[in-house]
C-alpha cells in the first residue's frame, strides 16, 4: 500500500506542475489511500509537496486543489511544517482578491453572491465595472476561497503552524482582516478566524489577589477564557497545584478542556475567580487568551474572587486540538509585588452584570449574590450545543463577533430563584410558627424573630466558621420549646384544636405573618429580591 501512495502521490506531482489532465484522478488516488500510510509517510509526502505547491501559485485551481490535498493529509495525522505556512500565505493573497470581489459586487448592485464555485465570466464582468483589470484575479480569488478557507483550517490545528503564525504578528493581523471579511460570507471561515485567534497569545502572568502571589504560565491549544479558567484552577488551587485557596475543579472538567471528551455526567463547570486584565479592564471568560492586555510588554490577568457565580459547559471548542496548560515558574515575591504595585486596588472591577455595591448603615457592602445548592446551579446553564462556530476577530460580550454564536455560556446564577421541587407541598418551605409573646411590642418583632433550623445551612457557612466578607455570622437566637401537646411542623393538629381552626384571611402572601418586616430596599414580593442585603441590619432599623 506503501508503494501505491508513493506512485500516486508523484503523479500528482508530475501532472500539477504541468498541469496535465491525469491531475484530478492522482489527487484522487491519494485521497484514498492517505488513511491507509503511516504518517510517516504522510510527512515525507508533505515536505516533498512543499515546492509545487509554491511554483503552481500562479495556476489558482491547480494550487488551490493541492492546499485542500495538503490539508486531507494534515487532519490525516502528518504534520504540517511547511506547507502549511505555504497554504496560509496564498489565502492572504487570493483572499485579499476574493474581498475585493465582495466589495465590487455590493458596488454594483449588490444582491445574493454566487457560490464561489460558481463565479465566472459573467460575475468577472460585472465587477469590472469598478476593478478594471483587476477584475479577473478577484474573481479567481472568489472562485478559490473556499478551498483555501478549508486547507487553512487544516493547517492551523497544527500547533507548529500556530506558533509560527504567532511570531510575525504583522502577518497574523493583515491575515485575520482578511479572513474576518470573508468571514461575513463564507461560515468556514469562521473557524478559520477562531484559530488565528486561538494563534494569537501562549504566555501568561498570572496574579491570584487572595494570596497575593503570581505565576507565568504557558498554554496551547486555549481557544477561550472558559477553557483557559479551568486549565488555571487546575494549575494552581489546592495541593495538587500550587496550593492556592479554593476548589479544585472536577478532574473530568479538566480532561474536557485538554483531550479528552465531554463527560454527561459532569457537563457543566463552575467557575472559581473573574478575569480581570492587569490594567483593570474586565476580561472575562467569555473572550479569548489574546484578548488580555498587555502591560509593560507582558499579558497580565489578575484572578480576582467572583463578585457573581458563573458556570459554563465543560469542553473545547475545538474537539480535533489538544490544549495544554504549564506553570512555568512562581514569581519571587519581589517580582509579585512589583506586578501588583502596577494594578488595579482590589475590588474595583467587578462582573458587569453583578449586581452594584450598596452600603448599609454600618457602612458594610451586601454579600455578594449566592445561589441554593447544585439544582439551582445546574438549572440556570443553558443547554445549547456546545460546537456552534463563533465569529473571527472582533469578540462581544458572550462571545466573538460577527454574527455567529458561541458555544458557551457564562451563566449567571440568579439569586432571587428559590429551590423548586414540584413534588414537595409548599408549606415545606414555611417557617414554623412561633407563639407571640405577651406585652410584646411590634416594633421588637425583628428583633426576636428565630432563623429557623431548617434555614440555617443556607444562610451560613456552618458551626465554626466565618462570614466570606470576615465577620462572623450572629448565632440563631435562643427560642422557646415547643410544648409535647403542640404539634410539630410536619405533624397534623389534633381534631378541634385552636391549631386546626382555619386562620383568619387577610390579603397578605401565604405564611407572609410568620415572617419579619422585609428590610429596607427589598421588594415585597413572595421570593427574594436581587439586592437583598445579607446580613440583616440592626434590630429596630
Amino acid at each position: 500500500m506503501t508503494e501505491e501512495f508513493r506512485a500516486a502521490f508523484q503523479r500528482v506531482l508530475d501532472t500539477a506542475a504541468s498541469q496535465a489532465p491525469g491531475f484530478p484522478e492522482a489527487v484522487h488516488d491519494v485521497f484514498r489511500l492517505s488513511s491507509q500510510v503511516p504518517r510517516e509517510e504522510l510527512a515525507i509526502a508533505l515536505e516533498a509537496l512543499t515546492p509545487v505547491l509554491g511554483d503552481c501559485e500562479p495556476h489558482a485551481g491547480v494550487a488551490a486543489d493541492l492546499s485542500v490535498l495538503a490539508g486531507a493529509l494534515v487532519e490525516s495525522g502528518a504534520p504540517a511544517g511547511q506547507v502549511g505556512l505555504e497554504v496560509l500565505r496564498q489565502l492572504g493573497s487570493y483572499g485579499q482578491a476574493a474581498v475585493a470581489f465582495i466589495h465590487a459586487w455590493e458596488k454594483t448592485g449588490g444582491g445574493p453572491l454566487p457560490a464561489p464555485n460558481d463565479a465566472g465570466e459573467a460575475e468577472e464582468q460585472r465587477v469590472e465595472q469598478v476593478l478594471g483589470d483587476n477584475a479577473p484575479l478577484a474573481t479567481v480569488g472568489w472562485w478559490t476561497s473556499l478551498r483555501y478557507g478549508l486547507a487553512a483550517k487544516a493547517m492551523l490545528g497544527d500547533s507548529g503552524v500556530r506558533a509560527a503564525v504567532r511570531a510575525d504578528p504583522g502577518a497574523l493581523h493583515e491575515l485575520g482582516q482578511i479572513v474576518q471579511a470573508l468571514s461575513t460570507r463564507l461560515n468556514e471561515f469562521g473557524e478559520v478566524g477562531e484559530l488565528l485567534r486561538m494563534s494569537e497569545a501562549d504566555r501568561l502572568i498570572v496574579l491570584d489577589r487572595a494570596s497575593r502571589r503570581g505565576f507565568r504560565v504557558a498554554f496551547d491549544g486555549v481557544s477561550d477564557n472558559f477553557q483557559l479558567h479551568t486549565l488555571l484552577a487546575d494549575a494552581l488551587i489546592g495541593k495538587e497545584g500550587h496550593r492556592l485557596p479554593g476548589t479544585r475543579p472536577d478532574p473530568r472538567w479538566v480532561a474536557a478542556s485538554l483531550d479528552g471528551p465531554v463527560d454527561p455526567m459532569a457537563d457543566v463547570v463552575r467557575g472559581e475567580w473573574d478575569l480581570v486584565g492587569g490594567d483593570g479592564t474586565w476580561v472575562g471568560n467569555e473572550a479569548c487568551p489574546g484578548d488580555v492586555p498587555v502591560v509593560d510588554g507582558e499579558r497580565v490577568l489578575v484572578l480576582e474572587p467572583q463578585s457573581l457565580l458563573h458556570s459554563w459547559r465543560a469542553g473545547r471548542r475545538h474537539p480535533h486540538i489538544t490544549g495544554s496548560l504549564t506553570v512555568l515558574e512562581e514569581l519571587r515575591p519581589d517580582q509579585a509585588t512589583a506586578w501588583w504595585a502596577r494594578t488595579h486596588p482590589a475590588g474595583t472591577v467587578r462582573h458587569p452584570q453583578a449586581p452594584p455595591l450598596e452600603n448599609d448603615d454600618t457602612g458594610a457592602h451586601g454579600r455578594p449574590p449566592r445561589h441554593f445548592g447544585e439544582a439551582a446551579h445546574f438549572a440556570e446553564v443553558d443547554s445549547g450545543p456546545m460546537s456552534a462556530p463563533f465569529a473571527a476577530l472582533d469578540p462581544d460580550a458572550d462571545a466573538p463577533g460577527g454574527g455567529l454564536s458561541s458555544s458557551f455560556e457564562d451563566v449567571t446564577i440568579n439569586p432571587g430563584a428559590a429551590p423548586v421541587f414540584p413534588d414537595t407541598p409548599a408549606s415545606l418551605f414555611d417557617p414554623p410558627a412561633r407563639p407571640p409573646k405577651e406585652d410584646e411590642d411590634d416594633e421588637d418583632e425583628l428583633d426576636d424573630f428565630t432563623v429557623p433550623a431548617a434555614w440555617s445551612g443556607a444562610l451560613s457557612p456552618g458551626p465554626g466558621l466565618d462570614d466570606p466578607l470576615g465577620s462572623p455570622l450572629d448565632e440563631p437566637e435562643w427560642r422557646e420549646p415547643r410544648s409535647l401537646s403542640d404539634p410539630g411542623p410536619f405533624e397534623d393538629p389534633a381534631p378541634g384544636s385552636p391549631a386546626a381552626d382555619p386562620p383568619p384571611s387577610d390579603d397578605r402572601p401565604p405564611g407572609a405573618r410568620l415572617l419579619p418586616p422585609m428590610p429596607p430596599g427589598v421588594s415585597d414580593s413572595s421570593t427574594w429580591a436581587p439586592h437583598w442585603k445579607w446580613p440583616m441590619g440592626p434590630p429596630g432599623r
